[in-house]
């Protein structure tokens, strides 16, 4: 079988570095698959040796780097070398070389000093993916890697503004009954112009910041297919067309190029030319047959949404570039809109391929206006068109139990969770249900582990909404860090989030309790072939959204260190991922770091790279415990502390860090690096990823 193997929070941002953590099926002498049973599973203590080993490794090199101090203190004149330039060349390898003493304050002592500026060099290389020794571990992202990263940040600045006008509409609320008064006492001659803000869409917000901050991906336009968007990409607004570059208007059904592009690779095309087409049925005479499209032009239709046409067409702009397409026989990219109640937009984008515009005319329209037609047919040799898919796939979630396939399980959870949790099993012969562990919905803690005493909560009273007299919202940085859309969505991720927690006056429906609701998604758990036991949704997960939490036994680590093999260990390495330690990868820096007193002064008298607590999911846990590993994950790890400000004990919560349509497989990135975890003998275990993604670090680990 395949099971999870020792989790880490260092995967809580999704990167190509990390490793995967998969144990190959074991096939009977028949060929039919072990059944899972993880009772009696217990892992070794040699991934915790290896870790104590890396921590003196550190400790010996910090060392090094003191007695390398002490003789250059022992010379007087000093040298000129450009501290700035080096200090920006440093900035991404702060956590290698932080020990490392200032360049400019050194004494002309020139063995020493072409000593340290080498070791600083290196560094530099190191961090900039250029030295020889380091460069198998640099990976390239892929293309559908850079276009997911891009929809993040997309979500992460929309996500901001949502907040934004939520405040606005807060204050809003509290001028509104100022209003009432001020009305009262003036005899009406107040206006409500008077406390009203102008309101803009966070979407256009959002990609008018990325245009300024030059983050859309591809900001030049280009014909044809764009790198890491295949047939059948959803998007699910038209903002987030505009910030990979796929369309480059958010309201135009044409994105053409025009007359700037005559110049370069492009000079012996005649411009205008058009790139890309919406067909979302904002035209009555527009005509979709799938592979072959009649559409319409642009211009003379009636913008408040009754599709009619008001005035005759023009050919120019968008119109004249379909038209040269037609004399160049240029191609065009084609998205369909339809409806979709999950998007905030009300709408899904689906990229259906290339076609060719083969022919165009103008004619007299249903409203008995001038309209340009234009006939597309789609190219052959593409992809299946999934448009109707995209319908289908909808479609066959299941309404009730008795259309679920292969259900070997009504309810994995017994009726602990709100909602039910099916499994379902299509692959073994005869079919079994998930076995040898007990369902819990909350933490069980070992004998030995005491909570800290509840913190002190804030004195709001029914919801949080002033960040700026809230006691919570300042430890996150006197903000929020979630917003009140689609029942509580995290802006970004963060080192950890403070909740409210007991002694808070809010309610329980407060925005900043967001990950403390349970679950609220349908989730199901299902057989696959190779990879066990994996976790899918019946529901639109949108990006920021908490799916579960990680629950088992919480218990010490060192507790776990002589006894035999166990896949389901998640080590609270909240602190030691802040802190950039055992190869770990750092988030930016937010603003709930300073508000983690005594952070430098936690764990000193142990190894600063072996977490003290973990969570032991083996024999008690939840639906979390069957979420599998992904190099490309569509969740994300965060920390989380609510009753307690202990980030040694913080909630280990997953969120989506993209937006996941129905059936997708939920996973994440389990953040071991190559070669780090090892077997009850100490050498490296090697085994494969089946995780299927493009960027997949294929080799055996």
């Amino acid at each position: 079988m395949v099971v999870q193997s020792p989790h880490s929070l260092q995967s809580s941002v999704p990167t190509p570095k990390n490793g995967t953590k998969r144990v190959q099926i074991q096939v009977k002498e028949n060929g039919s698959a072990v059944t899972d049973n993880v009772a009696g599973q217990r892992r070794a203590s040699a991934r915790l040796q290896a870790a104590k080993q890396k921590a003196e490794m550190e400790l010996l090199a910090k060392r090094k780097l003191e007695l390398l101090n002490e003789d250059v203190g022992r010379s007087t004149k000093k040298v000129n070398v450009d501290a700035e330039k080096l200090k920006l060349k440093l900035q991404p390898a702060q956590t290698v070389i932080q020990q490392l003493p200032e360049i400019s304050s050194l004494p002309a002592d020139p063995k020493i000093n072409k000593k340290v500026a080498k070791m600083v060099e290196r560094a530099a290389k190191i961090a900039e993916g250029l030295d020889g020794t380091n460069a198998p571990n640099v990976a390239e992202k892929s293309a559908h890697m850079k276009v997911k990263e891009t929809i993040r940040l997309f979500n992460k600045h929309y996500l901001h503004f949502v907040q934004e006008e939520e405040k606005r509409c807060g204050a809003a609320k509290v001028d509104k009954k100022a209003l009432k008064a001020k009305k009262k006492a003036n005899r009406g001659n107040v206006s409500e112009a008077d406390v009203k803000a102008k309101a803009k869409r966070p979407d256009l917000k959002a990609i008018s910041k990325m245009m300024e901050r030059n983050e859309v991906l591809y900001p030049e336009k280009r014909i044809g297919s764009i790198p890491g968007i295949d047939v059948g990409h959803r998007f699910y607004s038209r903002a987030e067309m505009v910030a990979v570059g796929f369309h480059s208007h958010w309201l135009n059904g044409i994105d053409y190029m025009g007359q700037s592009y005559k110049k370069g690779e492009y000079e012996h095309y005649i411009f205008p030319l058009a790139v890309a087409i919406v067909l979302s049925g904002m035209y009555e005479d527009d005509l979709d047959n799938a592979e072959d499209v009649v559409y319409t032009g642009q211009g003379g239709h009636d913008l408040t949404g009754n599709k009619r046409q008001i005035r005759d067409q023009v050919l120019e702009r968008g119109n004249l570039a379909l038209k040269n397409c037609v004399d160049l026989g240029v191609t065009v990219r084609v998205v369909r809109g339809h409806e979709c109640a999950n998007s905030y937009s009300g709408k899904v984008y689906t990229y259906d391929g290339l076609y060719k515009v083969v022919h165009y005319w103008a004619e007299k329209g249903i409203s008995g206006f001038t309209v340009f037609k234009y006939r597309l047919r789609r190219l052959e040799g593409q992809p299946t068109l999934t448009t109707s898919q995209v319908h289908f796939t909808y479609g066959r979630v299941p309404q009730c139990l008795s259309e679920i396939r292969g259900l070997v399980c009504e309810d994995i959870s017994g009726g602990q969770e709100v909602v039910p949790i099916p499994a379902t099993n299509l692959v073994d012969d005869p079919p079994v249900a998930p076995t040898g562990y007990q369902y819990s919905k909350s933490m069980k803690f070992a004998r030995n582990i005491k909570l800290p005493a509840n913190a002190a909560g804030c004195d709001c009273k029914g919801l949080c909404w002033d960040p700026k007299t809230c006691a919570c919202a300042r430890l996150n940085g006197s903000d929020f860090p979630y917003v009140h859309r689609d029942g509580g969505r995290l802006i970004e991720a963060k080192h950890v989030v403070f909740e409210c927690g007991p002694k808070c006056g809010c309610d329980p429906s407060c925005v900043n309790r967001t990950s403390q609701r349970g679950l609220k998604y349908r989730l199901e758990v299902f057989r696959t072939p190779k990879k066990g036991w994996a976790v899918r949704s019946w529901d639109f997960i949108p990006a920021g959204a908490p799916v579960c939490e990680y629950i088992g036994v919480l218990t010490r680590t060192e507790e776990l260190d002589n006894v035999s093999e166990n896949n389901y260990i998640f080590d609270i390495d909240c602190l030691q991922t802040m802190r950039g330690l055992g190869g770990r990868e750092r988030r930016q820096l937010d603003a709930s770091l300073p508000m983690i007193q005594n952070m430098d002064k936690i764990d000193e008298q142990r190894s600063e790279s072996v977490p003290e607590f973990c969570i032991d999911a083996a024999s008690i846990g939840n639906v979390a415990r069957f979420i599998n590993h992904s190099c490309e994950p569509n969740l994300f790890i965060q920390c989380v502390l609510s009753a307690h400000q202990d980030i040694k004990l913080a909630r280990v919560m997953l969120f989506a860090a993209d937006s996941i349509p129905p059936l997708q497989e939920l996973t994440y990135d389990y953040g071991y690096a190559l070669d780090s975890v090892h077997g009850p003998d100490g050498k490296v275990k090697k085994m494969a990823c089946y995780c299927g993604a493009e960027g997949c670090r294929k080799r055996l680990f």
